[in-house]
């Protein structure tokens, strides 16, 4: 939010520096971004000077110029000018040599000293457009008889500098919305810490008095979202450019001038940060009425956009044709225009969540809805009226034509906060002294109501949204009283914390370097997601039914909580191909959201992808392309150092909503998640066109495995390993894990590891079958193994293999 040091300084006492001011709001926690000076002439009129011609003489060689001498106040110098205004004895303004001017702020002009028509010229005599003053440049500058010779131009013309302060609004702030916000904290800081006694004064207005004949009926019909209404007409009024001074103000917080009575509302807008809107009372009619709009009812707003409304949005209307969205944004035909003679003028309190609610679903953002929206003050929006009226009637005359309407049917109540000043020191570690806290909150505009030695009962005013209970109070307390004047403790305590076993945090973090170690990046995802995704993929894992939908979105494209990890993973990788990353491993742990049937559950999952090659270009590595088997090798490395690889097994098929084929994986009967290729026509909406695939492992599942599982050291075996292989003749449907499962039943003590190390299917093969070569180790930790025991285990293997799965030994 931009905020005018000049404005700001009408409402202190004292003048501080910009720096200085800076500092002071940033320490009471409205943090200061950025300090720019905006000059009120570019480059500051610096060597242009008041300056009084002294002789005016025809120029010889030329019929339109014109040889003057002119005195500086600290020398006389000869200047030639073609000016047809000029003469002797005129105060006029001098550029003089050395010195630059900028008719138009991306063109400079330096003043030398030159020769025009052969008669040397010490600078110029200044035209309103030449100074960047103005557009007229009929002649120069003629000023009163009274100006002194030698002053700076910029004081003569009262050239103000101002500098624009950028503060970080917190969401919270909403009393510091406007300037007089932000003086209010800055005069309590000078209360506590320069022992000031200035409390914050508003301009005086005067009481708003009908002397004219202009009424309008006004009816709030829904008074929760509206609980304040007022409003007033002015009859009369001459739409016009503002004043100076309005625009500078306006210019100087970022805002363009557009008329008059626009400008005065904008104005006091950000001078109390109450918003205020005007209507051209002809377009209004003789009533207006405050309503929630009907489902569908379209209206054409400011931006020239016809928009559908919902029927939780809030209206302003003519009783029939909507006039502004409450609070949000006006319509394109009842603003002020030029030949607008007589105006409705607007001040209202509007329910914060219902214009926050309707900004969003129209994906709209103003300023009025920047404030509104965060709650502005009640009890001001008489003040913002009579103000508001003031101004425009000094800028655009007019007279007021009604009395004021006030429908404001349930006052909200200040809030009643006790502290307990024990439990501020408690909080704070520091004591702060009886009398400061009490400056502070009175500075602040707290009413202490009743005291004790140890408490205080307070009233909170209204504008103060973010203060409901006594922390908030400390923390009013503690920003003002200074974070730096808490001082370091003489010692340090602290507190032994019991963790859980196995440390979760840490187990993610030494699993997100395995995976590291394997070439793999983590990535991090929003949590909130498009709808659209369930919608057009999701089956029954991932229904659309099953969304959890935010009640407030920020956009539809962040509507529901994710359900899945893999979209936002497909997403990664489609932004990573498209800028020339073809080949990433990806991974990620996060949460997932769904509910069913009014229950809500969040499981925490772990999803790994992978695309493009298996390594790098290189001449030495070859090319190839990763695969499903590449993806299972990365699972198995992170289930072995879990200590789970004992225990797990797989299926050779997968119900996975978003998978084409793929591997379902088990912690004994429990599945822990699948492995397997996205589907084309998913890949082709995300735009990646090369094969991905995906691990969706239940992050949840896997760590409660782990109670299935101990670590157990012990020393390195003594004997030697035996290996023995088989090649078998198999059927196409026959996989590998249905290999391993009955290898695995004839023997539990000795078989120690079962490997697939080559896979043949083409020519010289039957059709319809497969070669696999498989190797068997066997190994006892105890004593040296013997033939005949390890070929008694591989005869059983090799019945069951023959018996089960039909397979036929190769020679």
């Amino acid at each position: 939010m931009k905020i005018s040091y000049n404005w700001l300084q009408q409402f202190l006492p004292n003048a501080i520096a910009p720096e200085t001011l800076g500092e002071i709001l940033t320490d009471t926690g409205l943090e200061v971004e950025g300090l720019e000076t905006l000059e009120a002439v570019k480059g500051g009129l610096e060597g242009v000077i008041v300056a009084e011609v002294v002789t005016c003489e025809k120029h010889p060689n030329a019929d339109k110029l014109k040889v003057t001498t002119v005195n500086t106040g600290t020398e006389v110098v000869q200047v030639v000018c073609g000016a047809p205004n000029v003469a002797a004895g005129q105060k006029v303004i001098l550029a003089t040599v050395g010195s630059t001017l900028y008719p138009t702020p991306d063109q400079p002009l330096k003043i030398k000293v030159s020769k025009i028509r052969d008669v040397e010229s010490f600078g110029m005599l200044c035209a309103e457009d030449e100074l960047g003053l103005g557009e007229s440049h009929a002649g120069i500058m003629v000023l009163p008889a009274n100006a002194v010779v030698g002053t700076p131009a910029a004081v003569f013309l009262e050239l103000e500098n101002d500098v624009q302060i950028e503060i970080g609004l917190t969401p919270n702030r909403s009393d510091a919305m406007g300037h007089i916000g932000v003086a209010r904290d800055i005069l309590a800081h000078a209360a506590v810490h320069k022992g000031a006694s200035d409390r914050l004064v508003l301009p005086q207005v005067k009481t708003i008095t009908k002397t004219a004949d202009l009424s309008i009926d006004v009816t709030v019909e829904d008074t929760e979202r509206c609980p304040r209404y007022m409003a007033v007409t002015l009859k009369g009024v001459a739409v016009k450019p503002s004043p100076a001074w309005l625009q500078k103000r306006l210019r100087a917080v970022g805002l363009s001038p557009i008329n008059n009575v626009v400008d005065v509302t904008n104005f006091v807008m950000r001078e109390l940060g109450t918003p205020l809107h005007a209507f051209d009372a002809a377009k209004v009619g003789s009533k207006l009425v405050v309503r929630t709009a009907s489902e569908g009812e379209k209206m054409i707003t400011l931006d020239g956009i016809e928009r559908t409304l919902n029927a939780e949005d809030l209206l302003i209307t003519n009783g029939t044709t909507p006039l502004c969205i409450a609070g949000v944004f006006g319509g394109l035909d009842s603003g002020i225009q030029d030949q607008t003679t007589d105006v409705l003028l607007e001040a209202a309190y509007f329910q914060p969540v219902s214009v926050r609610k309707t900004a969003k679903r129209h994906t709209l953002s103003t300023d009025a809805s920047f404030r509104f929206e965060r709650g502005v003050d009640v009890d001001l929006v008489p003040y913002a009226l009579a103000r508001a009226v003031e101004l425009i009637q000094e800028v655009a005359g007019g007279e007021v034509g009604m009395e004021v309407v006030d429908v404001y049917s349930t006052p909200i109540q200040p809030r009643k906060v006790s502290l307990r000043f024990a439990r501020c020191k408690q909080v704070l570690g520091h004591e702060i002294p009886f009398a400061t806290i009490k400056t502070i909150l009175t500075t602040l505009d707290f009413t202490i109501d009743s005291e004790t030695s140890e408490t205080l009962e307070l009233t909170v005013p209204n504008y103060r949204t973010d203060v409901d209970r006594e922390i908030d109070v400390i923390e009013e307390l503690l920003r003002i009283y200074g974070f730096n004047q808490v001082p370091f403790p003489e010692k340090l305590n602290t507190s032994l914390v019991l963790t859980q076993k196995p440390d979760l945090e840490r187990l993610t973090t030494n699993l997100a370097e395995v995976l590291t170690g394997l070439g793999f990046s983590e990535m991090m995802n929003n949590s909130l997601t498009t709808p659209v995704y369930t919608e057009k993929f999701g089956k029954e894992q991932l229904a659309p039914t099953h969304n959890v939908t935010m009640l407030n979105p920020l956009s539809q494209d962040l509507a529901v909580m994710r359900q899945s990890l893999v979209f936002q993973a497909l997403e990664t990788v489609a932004h990573n191909q498209n800028r020339q990353q073809a080949d990433v491993r990806l991974f990620e742990f996060g949460k997932v959201y769904q509910q069913k049937e009014g229950e809500y559950f969040e499981n925490k999952r772990l999803v790994m992808v992978i695309s493009g090659r298996k390594s790098y270009e290189s001449w030495a590595l070859g090319n190839d392309k990763v695969s499903l088997f590449t993806l299972k090798g990365a699972v198995n490395a992170l289930l072995n150092r879990l200590g789970l690889d004992s225990l797990a097994n797989e299926e050779g098929q997968t119900d996975h909503d978003l998978f084409t084929d793929g591997l379902t994986l088990r912690i004994l009967k429990n599945s822990i998640g699948s492995i397997g290729w996205v589907n084309a026509n998913i890949r082709k909406h995300f735009g990646v066109k090369q094969e991905v695939f995906v691990a969706d492992l239940d992050w949840d599942a896997i760590l409660n495995s782990l109670k299935l599982t101990k670590v157990q050291y012990k020393e390195l075996p003594k004997t030697f390993e035996v290996r023995r292989d088989y090649s078998l003749l198999l059927d196409q449907a026959v996989n590998f894990a249905a290999i391993e499962q009955l290898a695995r039943k004839a023997d539990k003590k000795l078989l120690q590891q079962i490997n697939l190390f080559d896979v043949y299917e083409g020519k010289n093969l039957p059709e319809g079958k497969k070669s696999y070569a498989v190797s068997f180790t066997f190994q006892d930790q105890e004593q040296t193994l013997k033939d005949e025991q390890v070929d008694h285990i591989m005869e059983t293997i090799r019945v069951s293999l023959e018996t089960e799965l039909g397979a036929e030994l190769r020679k």
